[in-house]
């Protein structure tokens, strides 16, 4: 990961202090911005490989700067949350958060979380292939995902959460061998709600009716299937 730049978001001055000496020690590159102004100014100005978004700040929340970042990029985001409320999280992922992490949190354990998302970008962004299914498609070259003739974006999760079903067509995916793809095998790192915010989500982007699926189906009791072909639609979860 040498090299790697990340925008570093937060304005108490004692996490900085460590947790930026703790990514510059491991050859990560870090700019620190404390205000959601500031982290605008840099992003608009700088490419970065992740973004490290503490929600609450001086000017307004890093949700404010995740939202506006996902319309243009789908540079992996991480948020650091002092609360540990299942609103909060799934607020943050639902915007297009990739991953969080409740304080207070061991500077350890965010350099390894750091390090999985961007190893995931990484894997995905090595592969030749093209995949196809139900009216979608992926360049897994390029990390483009198309509906019929229409790009669609994707955050890193989202889009290897639909690699994954692509790469299984018409077989039940158990919700746990999900989580144990998405997250490194270590799914302990997220609980069972986070799931099903990334599936309610991509649903917005890929059916035609997200409250009646048609290609990402719920198997009650077991987990979910991709729809090979086109076929009646489903309630959702």
């Amino acid at each position: 990961m040498k090299d790697k730049k990340i925008l570093y978001v937060e304005d108490d001055l004692s996490l900085i202090e460590g947790l930026k000496y703790t990514l510059e020690k491991n050859d990560f590159l870090v700019d620190n911005a404390r205000t959601v102004e500031e982290a605008y100014r840099f992003f608009q100005a700088g490419r970065y490989d992740l973004l490290l978004l503490d929600v609450t700040l001086p000017d307004g929340m890093g949700f404010d700067i995740c939202r506006e970042v996902r319309r243009t990029s789908a540079v992996p985001m991480i948020f650091l949350t002092a609360s540990d409320e299942e609103i909060s999280i799934v607020k943050g992922l639902d915007m297009g958060g990739d991953d969080y992490i409740t304080k207070p949190f061991r500077l350890g354990e965010v350099l390894s979380r750091i390090n999985a998302l961007l190893r995931r970008s990484t894997q995905f962004s090595k592969s030749d292939m093209i995949l196809a299914s139900n009216g979608i498609r992926i360049d897994m070259s390029e990390r483009i995902c198309w509906k019929g003739e229409a790009e669609v974006p994707l955050t890193l999760v989202e889009y290897k959460l639909l690699c994954l079903f692509l790469q299984n067509p018409d077989r039940i995916l158990p919700r746990e061998l999900i989580l144990d793809r998405l997250w490194d095998g270590n799914g302990s790192y997220v609980d069972d709600n986070t799931l099903s915010v990334y599936i309610r989500r991509l649903r917005r982007k890929i059916e035609d009716n997200p409250n009646a699926p048609a290609k990402l189906l719920t198997e009650i009791g077991f987990g979910y299937k991709w729809a090979g072909e086109e076929r009646e639609t489903e309630s959702g979860i």
